[in-house]
Formats: C-alpha cells, sequence, structure tokens
C-alpha cells in the first residue's frame, strides 16, 4: 500500500473556509477519481505550526506505485491548481510518498 501525505500549512484567516472547502469539495474530487481507497485528515498540533497558520495533513490511501503515478499524471495537476488558484499566497504544502509495511 502506498500513502500520499499532503501537509498544508493555511493562513489562519482562512482556516474555517479552507476546512470546509477541503472537506466538501477538494477531498471528495481526489477520492472520486478512482485511484485512491480512503483518506484520513488530521490536524498537526506538535510542533505548533507558526503565529497565524495552521497545519493540516491529509493521508490518501492507494493500492500501489501504478495507482500513485496515474493520479498524478491524469488527475493531480488539475486538483492542485484548482487548490493554488484558490488559495493563491495563503498557503504552504508539501507532499510526502510512503510505503505502508
Amino acid at each position: 500500500m502506498i500513502i500520499y501525505s499532503v501537509t498544508v500549512s493555511i493562513d489562519q484567516l482562512i482556516q474555517d473556509d479552507w476546512l470546509q472547502w477541503m472537506q466538501e469539495k477538494h477531498i471528495p474530487d481526489v477520492m472520486a477519481t478512482g485511484y485512491f481507497q480512503e483518506f484520513a485528515m488530521q490536524e498537526i498540533i506538535d510542533p505548533q505550526p507558526q503565529a497565524g497558520s495552521l497545519t493540516f495533513n491529509i493521508q490518501y490511501l492507494c493500492e500501489d506505485m501504478e495507482a500513485y503515478l496515474a493520479y498524478q499524471q491524469h488527475a493531480a495537476p488539475t486538483l492542485q491548481k484548482e487548490h493554488a488558484e484558490k488559495y493563491k499566497d495563503r498557503f504552504v504544502a508539501f507532499r510526502t510518498l510512503l510505503r505502508r509495511l
């Protein structure tokens, strides 16, 4: 199993809007691609984020590397662009790929 982990630090002033959009639009759109079986979303509480921001982590679980690579090729660019345009200059994100043992 492959875990695609996305960590996002978001401006605290838009936190409520971002959380709602992630839960109602973005995450459902990612899951609707069919490349992932499940997801989990967490707020990072330690280490504490920089003043004025909150940090969240979303982990998407997929069957294998082929599914992840297909997602990256066919769906990720559009979904990431949509997020970047909606929250331009209000977030920082980094992505990590993990293998479940």
